[in-house]
């Protein structure tokens, strides 16, 4: 049986339970949502009718304000999901250290917003005042959306597809937040740079690049492009956080293709995922790092 966390505060979205990072024996292929007033359980393998049965009933004492259970087979194609107990929600709005989310199940692999980096946009939100924004492979927008709410004076959010920025754009309106200083290409930022120095010098830059995309993205061959770029986008003593989401790869690939193709740039610190994403390996999970993007000359 699972032991979940103690949810104390149902306002909020939270992952309640992280069996990816490997740290419970046999439950490597379970997470747990709180996308409220949904709980999502997402399996990266089958498993047998009777053991989810087991996991609803708990689920429905753990969160009382639940209306929805619903699993995602990430196995499978298309990653389906199903309703397990409730109602059939596909849309809801979540809420995150006081801003809201648009959240999307069933439509595709991701819901919108990945929970692992609450606290990345935390600080995004604590030191964006009166700095201008790049938000590279932005997906919906929720860096922006954390640049804004801590007065940012311009983003520029940059993804290959369209679809997301939309949602980001939706996802700005749904925080009542003035979109006029907010900017949304849908290009590859690979073949972009010329448009996205248009748009700077920058003093916050922000990489969250999928690990791998086909025909787009392959982050262990492509992250040295980016880091390269720093020098063309980023005004002196700006701020560079710099994600990696493999878990091939550990943040010493990252600090030394910065080292590198961007000398210039000086690690700070990491920041951490929230305490529930647990990893039995050190490494093997998102790595958000931070840097200090000084030039000599």
């Amino acid at each position: 049986m699972i032991e979940y966390i103690t949810a104390t505060n149902f306002d909020e979205c939270q992952r309640l339970f992280h069996g990816r990072g490997h740290a419970y024996p046999d439950l490597a292929h379970v997470n747990v949502d709180w996308l409220s007033p949904v709980i999502l359980i997402t399996l990266y393998q089958a498993v047998e009718q009777e053991w989810l049965e087991k996991q609803v009933k708990a689920l429905e004492q753990l969160v009382p304000v639940c209306e929805s259970i619903q699993v995602q087979h990430r196995y499978e194609k298309f990653a389906p999901t199903e309703v397990l107990w409730g109602k059939d929600i596909s849309r809801t709005i979540v809420v995150e250290s006081g801003l809201k989310y648009n959240i999307e199940f069933g439509k595709s692999q991701n819901t919108g917003l990945f929970l692992d980096m609450k606290n990345g946009r935390d600080w995004v939100r604590k030191f964006a005042k009166n700095k201008s924004v790049l938000n590279l492979f932005s997906y919906t927008c929720a860096f922006s959306v954390a640049a804004i709410a801590g007065g940012a004076k311009k983003v520029v959010n940059v993804d290959i597809s369209k679809s997301p920025l939309s949602k980001g754009r939706d996802n700005h309106r749904l925080n009542l937040q003035d979109t006029s200083n907010v900017k949304f290409e849908g290009v590859d930022i690979f073949k972009s740079y010329g448009r996205l120095k248009k748009h700077g010098p920058y003093e916050l830059l922000i990489c969250d690049p999928p690990s791998f995309q086909k025909g787009s993205v392959d982050i262990e061959r492509d992250y040295s492009k980016i880091i390269r770029r720093i020098p063309q986008l980023m005004s002196p003593e700006g701020d560079v956080i710099l994600c990696l989401n493999s878990p091939s790869l550990a943040e010493e690939f990252l600090l030394a293709e910065v080292a590198r193709e961007c000398s210039d740039c000086t690690f700070v610190r990491k920041i951490e995922s929230p305490e529930v994403f647990k990893e039995a390996h050190q490494g093997k999970g998102l790595k958000v790092l931070l840097f200090k993007y000084s030039p000599t000359t």
